[in-house]
């Protein structure tokens, strides 16, 4: 190669003229139509070949590629072929006369031959591309910016140069195909405040522009995602672009768009509706395995039964077809059906086995996690997979894959960990994040759980470690001085460790920091504080008095996260009504911003905080709606499916107890029976004593009844009747149809009264657990006084008996407990 680039070089030195030649060169070099006729014409005349006729030789060779399907390409040939090398060498060598147009286009072309980055041709076209940046213009440059992306330059101080041409020239920009690639290529290096000029431009050119092309907008998407913000304005109109270009919505497309909105949170029922009917349109034409991996990870999570059943029975014929990438995409979407076929199960899994070496550690990760929430039982496999996640975890030193390795490691089935595992968490504690730091807690607690439950003396290390854990942790927090970068830290924190040991000092830190709280991080800090479900009044205030005064900035669907845990945690800030109905005010005429569950949810935080506004109850509980609503739920994963079915139960209770006068009817009577008899009668302890004390005192147990069900389907722990004596009065002798008192009307506080003899009063007596109550509080949740405040309506006296009360050292005898519950029970009002 170095001689025929001195022969070259030397020809070149004596050719610097243009002939007549040239002209019909690249005439004939245009009229050609394969590739073998454009390397036949580059072999007879490489002396006489100028810069235009190279580069035009190497787009004529990538015209030819972009013409045929993708499985007919032959990349391969031509990268390989003499006479490519040939004009690889003759463009090295005429760099510098190439205009910008030219030198681009050249670097752009020969990177779709998969040149490698390191290749000579490549570093030269990219040293000659950043002397001329300046003199580039903005198509250009996005183009370059194109390269460079894909040559995974993300960091660079080109990069950084070419952001900082952008931001000059931001303005100017009036492409969106331009501006797209440019965001993507740059998204690693702006800073906030530029990324948020990119994105009002981008909205700006989506609002203006007369035609958007579909793949435009997916980069914009691309780019929130590679910068981790869900701007919903922005996604909105993009999504609007994809469905108004229903033919680009291909199988390819749809797989980009999946994985985005997910990596994003973000959902839109049009969309899953029209993706959900194309995929399962196409189920019998994908017959090949790239194209069935990917609609199985695509139409599988949200498919229905019958279509789950075709999609599995077909993966069980074509699943040993599938190269190790396949596998692992199927296996990720069969965790996330929660997929029960043992026979696929199985077969995946010896696939997996067969491909366990080429895997990253990643990758494994995500393996060993789905197997193990599939139930898999293959022994030899988890066995390999605790090697190989040993080995990486040995030799790895970036503290985020080891912190994710231990935890996968944790998960196996009888993990005996090695001391060489221990100590290389013990040296990785001090660089490690605060989610880092999370995940080998998990781990941590999991095996000293494990050597308990098996009476192993390895407890000791394990709980060493852990505290020196902590205390990483806790001087993390006390040198916190950027709120987003703490939020980012703790995006993804749960768990024992996080709940038990630094939640206090993590609070300390958020107030520390809690000047910070803007409009820009308000939905972030509310959903991080509403997970913790720690009642810090100061920083509910402060989120209450942001989301005030910058309601305006605030997208009218993200008033539901601000809202939550107020409702959630029953707190009332300063100005608590005028606070409220601020919030109520910006989303009352931007119903429409809202997908339908979303709506549902909205609706019931407000009922737990006693609002109803009449615009959103009037908007749920129709029949339009409630379509809509169907429409949707069949494509949400199941979990989020009956979650959002429940709340829709628990608003429709809530608006025909509190606000008769909606004329709201009660339909929810089915969907209750349904649950009720998948339900369960488990009780704790505590229920069991208080049970049995209920007898003696009431003088039975035929006085007190156990797990009642309530009209409109509330479950209480026990009831018992006491008539106007406030003597207990037998079950036996009571003869109430609960049917007959779940309607709806205006006398709706009388109905609980209906079948008792006069005076007597039915005594609701409720065991609250921790779950009832805030975090490290003896402060009521908010959906526990809802249901006391129901079942009053309903006609209970309701008695509440918090766990610290009766397990507290006062209570700590028999005689005290009955006394306690005789007090609560007999003096109430």
């Amino acid at each position: 190669m170095l001689c025929l680039r001195h022969i070259y070089s030397f020809a070149l030195r004596r050719c610097q003229f243009r002939t007549l030649s040239s002209d019909t060169l690249l005439s004939q070099l245009n009229s050609c139509t394969t590739e073998d006729q454009v390397f036949d014409l580059v072999g007879k005349n490489k002396a006489k070949l100028s810069e235009k006729h190279v580069g035009s030789a190497i787009s004529l060779l990538w015209k030819f590629q972009k013409e045929k399907s993708y499985l007919l390409r032959n990349i391969d040939y031509v990268k390989n072929h003499c006479q490519f090398l040939t004009l690889r060498i003759l463009a090295e060598n005429k760099i510098e006369f190439m205009d910008n147009d030219l030198l681009v286009d050249t670097l752009y072309n020969v990177m779709r031959f998969t040149v490698e980055a390191h290749d000579s041709l490549v570093q030269e076209l990219v040293m000659e591309a950043w002397r001329r940046l300046e003199r580039f213009s903005l198509p250009n440059l996005s183009k370059f910016a194109m390269c460079l992306n894909d040559q995974h330059i993300y960091f660079s101080p080109l990069t950084g140069k070419i952001a900082d041409i952008v931001n000059k020239n931001l303005d100017s920009i009036q492409d969106t195909r331009v501006l797209s690639v440019l965001m993507v290529s740059i998204s690693s290096v702006t800073s906030h405040s530029f990324q948020k000029r990119l994105i009002k431009k981008a909205e700006v050119l989506l609002e203006t522009a007369n035609v958007i092309h579909f793949n435009h907008a997916r980069r914009m998407v691309q780019f929130l995602r590679n910068i981790r913000q869900t701007y919903r304005p922005l996604l909105e109109k993009c999504n609007k672009v994809f469905l108004d270009n229903p033919s680009q919505l291909d199988l390819d497309n749809i797989s980009i768009l999946l994985g985005l909105y997910q990596s994003l949170q973000f959902n839109n029922t049009e969309f899953r509706i029209v993706i959900k009917q194309k995929l399962t349109e196409i189920i019998d034409d994908c017959n090949n395995p790239v194209s069935f991996a990917k609609l199985f990870a695509a139409l599988g999570p949200m498919a229905g039964p019958e279509v789950k059943e075709r999609l599995i029975a077909t993966a069980l014929l074509v699943v040993e077809e599938f190269n190790c990438q396949q596998a692992l995409i199927v296996v990720e979407a069969m965790e996330e059906m929660e997929c029960r076929n043992s026979h696929l199960i199985q077969k995946i899994a010896s696939l997996l086995h067969k491909y366990l070496d080429k895997y990253k550690p990643i990758e494994l990760a995500k393996i060993t996690q789905a197997l193990l929430l599939l139930h898999c039982q293959d022994t030899e496999l988890y066995t390999k997979l605790r090697q190989l996640l040993a080995g990486y975890l040995q030799t790895n030193v970036m503290p985020t894959e080891i912190s994710m390795l231990t935890r996968v490691l944790s998960m196996l089935p009888s993990c005996q960990v090695d001391e060489v595992v221990i100590n290389r968490v013990d040296a990785v504690l001090p660089q490690c994040s605060l989610s880092d730091l999370n995940s080998l807690a998990t781990a941590l607690v999991r095996w000293i759980h494990h050597d308990r439950a098996h009476q192993q003396s390895t407890v000791r290390p394990y709980a060493k470690l852990l505290q020196k854990l902590s205390n990483c942790g806790y001087q993390r927090l006390q040198k916190a001085s950027d709120l987003d970068v703490l939020l980012e830290e703790l995006r993804h924190i749960s768990g024992e460790w996080f709940e038990e040991m630094i939640i206090e000092e993590t609070i300390s830190t958020c107030q520390r920091l809690m000047d910070q709280i803007t409009w820009m991080n308000l939905l972030e800090f509310s959903s991080f504080l509403m997970k913790t479900n720690y009642r810090c009044t100061p920083l509910l205030d402060r989120i209450a008095s942001v989301a005030a005064q910058h309601i305006s900035k605030i997208y009218p669907s993200g008033i539901y996260t601000i809202l939550l845990p107020f409702a959630i945690m029953n707190y009332d800030p300063p100005q608590s009504e005028e606070f409220f109905e601020t919030c109520i005010r910006h989303f009352s005429s931007h119903l429409g911003c809202f997908e339908p569950h979303l709506l549902v949810l909205l609706g019931y935080s407000l009922a737990i905080a006693e609002y109803f506004p009449p615009v959103l109850i009037n908007a749920i509980f129709n029949v339009d709606f409630l379509g809509k609503l169907d429409a949707q739920l069949e494509t949400l994963p199941e979990s989020l499916n009956w979650r959002v079915r429940l709340r829709l139960m628990e608003l429709n209770r809530a608006v025909c107890l509190e606000c008769p006068e909606f004329q709201i009817p009660w339909f929810h009577e089915r969907y209750c029976q349904q649950v009720q008899r998948k339900g369960n009668g488990n009780t704790n302890i505590a229920q069991e004593q208080i049970h049995r004390m209920l007898g003696e005192i009431l003088g039975g147990r035929q006085y007190a009844k156990a797990s009642v069900l309530t009209p409109y389907y509330y479950r209480i722990d026990f009831e018992c009747i006491l008539d106007k004596n406030k003597k207990p009065l037998p079950y036996m002798d009571q003869n109430i149809v609960l049917a007959d008192l779940v309607q709806w009307g205006p006398d709706i506080q009388l109905l609980g009264k209906k079948g008792l003899p006069p005076g007597a009063q039915r005594i609701a007596v409720e065991f609250l657990d921790s779950r009832s109550f805030c975090k490290n509080s003896c402060h009521l949740k908010g959906k526990i006084v809802m249901k006391k405040r129901h079942l009053e309506i309903l006609g209970y006296e309701v008695v509440q008996i918090p766990h610290f009360e009766w397990n507290s050292m006062e209570l700590s005898s028999k005689d005290a407990w009955m006394q306690y519950l005789k007090k609560n029970i007999f003096e109430t009002k």
